[in-house]
């Protein structure tokens, strides 16, 4: 059976300054979800799903989905505020979305097979694919994967960014963390911000950068920890439940394994508006070099 794709696809870009997953950064105005897709569809996923909002579905639909029609079956799962179980309601004032765990949970009843989860605005390299197809094959049904980068590889050189920090045994996740305001100093000292103070890292550390690999049971594991975290936090206005929190505590209750592949290729993003020039360059490089044909579906 052949792995799905499930792309998270339905952020708002607030520092980017718009929607990251439409933007055109390819020599033929190709958009970095693109570059998923087609290296997915040659490391042999079979379908995509695209988590999308219901607000962007029509224009999303026709400048980027339209691409795929013929080449892998696409199917659209859409986030929604609203989209709770029984009893419980969104809290007045609250617009913020209730975050990744819920994305992959809107998408519950179009995955029957195992699947790789990632973001719309990150490249993360063909090998990637392969490797994390690979694994799907032979995953046991109470397993998971992730496909790690270090931390120096991830940065932007124009602001800071998160990541999730894991630490690993013999391969496999044994805890991870989310650090913020993560950048290089003055010195080129790579730190980030912890409790109010500056803590220095190597920069070899192993992080997350939301490529996962599940099996379909953990649709259940999602449904069962949505209701604790909405009975916890459900009156928030900006409280949000993330994927990397979810992992981790599966992980602690011995629900899962989760082995980490290490990946050797090259992960570039857009966080800010200054990073899409080196995007640009380094995709039309990837194509003069060979690693992706001139037009990549034509």
């Amino acid at each position: 059976m052949k792995p799905t794709l499930v792309v998270m696809a339905a952020g708002m870009g607030s520092r980017y300054g718009g929607l990251k997953q439409m933007d055109p950064v390819g020599p033929n105005g190709e958009t970095l979800l693109e570059y998923s897709v087609y290296d997915a569809l040659r490391a042999g996923f079979g379908k995509v799903v695209f988590i999308i909002r219901r607000d962007f579905a029509d224009e999303f639909k026709t400048s980027v989905g339209v691409r795929f029609e013929g080449k892998i079956e696409v199917e659209y799962a859409y986030q929604e505020l609203e989209n709770l179980p029984e009893g419980f309601s969104v809290p007045e004032g609250r617009t913020k979305p209730w975050g990744t765990g819920q994305a992959v949970l809107s998408c519950r009843n179009l995955v029957n097979e195992p699947f790789a989860v990632q973001n719309a605005d990150d490249f993360y390299g063909a090998e990637a694919y392969r490797i994390l197809a690979d694994e799907l094959a032979q995953i046991p049904e109470d397993g998971s994967c992730m496909v790690g980068y270090l931390v120096r590889n991830t940065l932007s050189p124009h602001g800071s960014v998160a990541r999730g920090i894991c630490t690993t045994s013999d391969g496999h996740l044994s805890g991870i963390v989310e650090r913020f305001e993560i950048e290089t100093n003055a010195a080129g000292t790579i730190q980030h911000i912890e409790d109010g103070q500056s803590v220095n890292m190597t920069g070899d550390e192993t992080c997350s950068m939301n490529f996962w690999g599940f099996t379909p049971a953990f649709f259940q594991t999602l449904e069962e920890k949505f209701t604790a975290f909405l009975k916890e936090k459900g009156q928030e206005l900006k409280s949000e439940w993330y994927i990397p929190d979810i992992v981790d505590e599966m992980i602690n209750s011995g629900r899962t394994r989760v082995k980490v592949l290490s990946s050797e290729g090259q992960w570039f993003g857009i966080t800010y508006p200054e990073d899409k020039p080196s995007v640009v360059a380094s995709l039309k490089a990837m194509h003069n070099e060979g690693c992706y044909p001139e037009s990549l579906w034509t």
